[in-house]
């Protein structure tokens, strides 16, 4: 009997629910970044992408239906989630303009938040816009690649030959690669996470994860491209004159005799499609390992996880590809939530929301306070009712002064020179009828200007410097 009751006592003391009991008071956060994933995921009701893992975790939490980015370029982006700034107020709308320099590196960003307040905060991959890596002391340690030396080490050590049907040139390029899964910068990142998660930490971490892909050049292993034969591959809904009723301004941003010319006038649009695809769910797949590998470590139940991409991506709406518009289809990006004892699973909020809301909605959520700088509002009161009120509407700037706004039935565009564009999305999802000059709508436009940005600082980046990420 006393052997019984001996095994039975160090059973219990010896359990992971025991065990999980030593573990830091407050959460973790497990922060996933993807890099020009537009909302061609399953869970957001894309019948096409194969995105499995993906969309598991979506099942475990709550998923944004209508999130935006602050801007449709990878470095204003970045700059403006983990700043707590607008591009207006930090003065960095492209990707030639170092934040470094700028207002944003003045304020405590959000991993330093974390670190001011006890949290080990760690992470691998692409966080901040490449060409402009931050400071050693914004985290305990960080690896660019994933393994030790730089990105061009790594790819030097893995065999990323291209196969026949590769295509493009310059920075578009497609197709598929001989090596396997680890051949993959992004492969060797998630395994720096994964140790991170096998550890045993004292104190609550903070966890990123950037993965590159499905960023140009969209060239992953062969098997992601057997996934998608070319002959099933369908486009994007387009009409015959998508440009029709769209201002100077806006078609100056399309640049229809740039990229959808040279894709389409090579006959490679379906290619085109299918390698953005394959690309996903290569992307997939390294998530797939990342929540394994969190599901089996003693993190599990107090682990926060957001997911979420910089932008979205035009594939020849708007006769327009990439980034650098602010349209629906460059501006929406996934973004969801896992937040243990708060999000249901499976639960869905459709409020239209922008990822100014990630600083101070990670920092709510764990407790550590909103510093007085960040401009964005926390959606933790969303996260516990999908269907509590919510009034404020996503917000976009792409360059000096030009700015969406995108309510849950509109999308308003307003250019620098005062061009501007209004679509219903109530019946026009695709964003083709531009009721911006109808008398009847002065009064919606009205009331989305209030929501204008204030602040519009000079643009920092140099006139007519080229962008080095495309």
């Amino acid at each position: 009997m006393q052997r019984i009751l001996a095994f039975v006592f160090l059973t219990v003391t010896l359990s992971p629910a025991n065990a999980s009991e030593t573990l830091p008071s407050k959460p973790n956060v497990l922060f996933i970044a993807i890099d020009d994933l537009r909302d061609w995921v399953g869970f957001l009701g894309d019948k096409q992408v194969k995105t499995p893992n993906m969309d598991k975790l979506a099942a475990r939490g709550m998923i944004f239906t209508h999130s935006y980015c602050a801007a449709p370029v990878c470095n204003p982006s970045r700059t403006a989630l983990m700043s707590g700034l607008r591009p207006g107020a930090s003065g960095v709308y492209e990707n030639n303009a170092d934040w470094r320099k700028s207002p944003a590196a003045k304020v405590p960003n959000l991993t330093q938040h974390f670190m001011a307040n006890g949290y080990d905060v760690r992470g691998a991959g692409k966080i901040y816009h490449g060409a402009y890596a931050p400071p050693a002391t914004y985290w305990h340690d960080f690896s660019h690649s994933g393994l030790v030396g730089d990105v061009k080490k790594v790819e030097r050590k893995t065999a990323k030959k291209p196969l026949e049907g590769t295509w493009g040139n310059g920075n578009f390029i497609f197709g598929p690669l001989a090596g396997g899964d680890e051949s993959m910068e992004d492969y060797h990142i998630v395994d720096y996470c994964l140790k991170e998660l096998g550890k045993k930490h004292d104190k609550p971490f903070f966890l990123a994860c950037g993965l590159h892909k499905p960023h140009l050049p969209w060239q992953v292993p062969q098997k992601y491209f057997d996934m998608y034969p070319l002959d099933q591959v369908k486009l994007p809904k387009v009409k015959a004159n998508e440009l029709e009723g769209v201002p100077a301004a806006g078609i100056k941003m399309a640049k229809p005799l740039g990229d959808h010319k040279t894709i389409t006038e090579a006959g490679k649009w379906k290619e085109a499609v299918r390698a953005y695809l394959a690309t996903i769910t290569f992307c997939d797949d390294m998530i797939g390992r990342l929540i394994e590998g969190l599901d089996k470590s003693i993190y599990k139940d107090n682990t926060i996880i957001i997911l979420w991409s910089d932008h979205g991506w035009h594939l020849g709406e708007k006769d327009h590809w990439r980034k650098f518009a602010l349209w629906e289809q460059a501006t929406r990006s996934p973004m969801l939530y896992v937040v243990p004892g708060m999000t249901k699973s499976g639960s869905v909020c459709t409020r239209p929301v922008d990822y100014m809301s990630v600083y101070p909605t990670l920092s709510d959520l764990c407790g550590l306070g909103i510093p007085p700088h960040v401009q964005g509002k926390s959606i933790k009161p969303l996260l516990q009712d999908s269907n509590a009120k919510w009034d404020q509407p996503a917000i976009t700037t792409y360059l000096h002064n030009n700015h969406a706004i995108r309510s849950e039935k509109w999308r308003y565009i307003r250019y620098d020179n005062g061009d501007e564009e209004l679509y219903d999305h109530d019946v026009d999802p695709l964003e083709w009828n531009n009721l911006s000059k109808d008398s009847k709508f002065q009064s919606v436009k009205k009331e989305l200007s209030e929501f204008f940005p204030k602040d519009n600082l000079p643009d920092l980046g140099k006139k007519g410097a080229k962008s080095k990420d495309k």
